[in-house]
């Protein structure tokens, strides 16, 4: 049985969404993590940055002394930043690309 190009083409249509969705779970987990951990170590570089400016007392063996409330702000705030980036990135980029394609 043959297959004429208008068919063929229809099949390859109908799977494109499910290709992206797929990815687009893929890159969201990914980069959530990843802007979890880059979120909170930036986070604690402000925050030494913050406390020493004020002049806060340094502790022993530690970047500052309240390291985690900056931390767990940076991680909440790089793990939703990081993925709607580039989300919406892949988002525009599909957009022209099916622009182009549909000519």
């Amino acid at each position: 049985m043959t297959v004429s190009p208008g068919e063929e083409g229809a099949g390859s249509d109908a799977a494109a969404p499910e290709d992206r969705t797929a990815r687009n779970i893929g890159v969201g987990c990914f980069t959530t993590f990843i802007g979890l951990w880059s979120g909170a170590m930036v986070a604690v570089l402000i925050g030494k940055i913050v406390e020493g400016v004020r002049g806060a007392p340094a502790c022993e063996g530690m970047p500052i002394c309240n390291w985690y409330a900056y931390a767990a702000v940076g991680a909440v705030v790089g793990a939703v930043s990081l993925p709607l980036l580039v989300l919406s990135r892949l988002r525009r980029r599909d957009v022209r690309r099916d622009n182009i394609s549909r000519g």
